[in-house]
């Protein structure tokens, strides 16, 4: 039997497996949430802009950011988080227990859609890829374009320009100069 097989070694061989199907997992997670989530916030006059979630057992977080073309303020996500509080109780789509906060985007704003990014054009970024593009996973600069596809983003220490795919950014903020 080759030692790669062997039952010692076994379970190491299927971790690969497992650590994609909870990737997947989340994904699925994170749509039905937005699914439920998004109409009741919309329904409030505010734009779902992204959610988070976290999750580490009893002390997982779900995080919403809103945004209006007034702002965001304090009432604001307290109402947001009174109304999906409520559907989430009813509708229980995760197990166990998590902290529901609700956000303003902030100066650094996520962008966690197409739309944000096209957006965005002409403003810093700072992003993490899931996979490494050339050697590294880190990016910061120039948001040169965007489309459906992806981006291409203009590298602050080299001026470099790199295509980039949607699928492949884990995490984007604008990075403002301040």
């Amino acid at each position: 039997m080759p030692e790669f097989l062997q039952s010692n070694n076994k379970k190491w061989a299927r971790w690969p497996i497992f650590f994609f199907r909870c990737k997947w997992r989340m994904a699925a997670v994170a749509e039905n949430l937005t699914n439920l989530i998004e109409p009741v916030v919309a329904g409030l006059g505010y734009e779902l802009l992204g959610i988070e979630y976290i999750g580490q057992g009893r002390h997982s977080v779900l995080r919403l950011y809103i945004d209006s073309e007034q702002g965001i303020g304090l009432e604001d996500c307290e109402k947001v988080s009174r109304q999906v509080s409520g559907v989430m109780d009813v509708e229980e789509p995760l197990k166990g227990q998590y902290v529901l906060e609700v956000s303003s985007p902030g100066v650094d704003r996520p962008l966690f859609k197409a739309e944000h990014y096209i957006r965005h054009v002409g403003e810093r970024l700072r992003l993490r890829l899931r996979r490494p593009e050339g050697n590294t996973r880190k990016f910061r600069g120039v948001l040169v374009t965007a489309d459906g596809d992806g981006i291409l983003l203009r590298d602050d220490e080299n001026g470099q320009e790199t295509r980039l795919a949607y699928d492949n950014i884990e995490k984007a903020n604008l990075d403002p100069e301040l």
